[in-house]
């Protein structure tokens, strides 16, 4: 399941982020994305999740969660129109 997390903290890395997901099942990748230019996040990720049924579980608890003093907002990843 791919999932989309927005509203980081800038200075959150992969490695916490998984980690925060990593609680609720298996987590296959992590990207957050950065700004081309000068490297810093953008403040939004992409995760997937190697069960659908972790990732549901993950979003309900982590969505609105607050880490580093901002609130997560957790949701499934739509797909991507061409």
């Amino acid at each position: 399941m791919k999932i989309f997390v927005k509203n980081l903290d800038r200075d959150i890395n992969e490695m916490q982020l998984e980690g925060l997901f990593a609680q609720f099942g298996e987590v296959v990748s992590t990207k957050i994305v950065y700004d081309t230019i000068t490297w810093e996040s953008k403040g939004f990720a992409f995760l997937e999740m190697a069960k659908k049924a972790d990732g549901q579980k993950a979003i309900e608890a982590l969505n609105g969660k607050e880490v580093k003093g901002r609130e997560l907002i957790v949701q499934e990843a739509e797909e991507r129109r061409r």
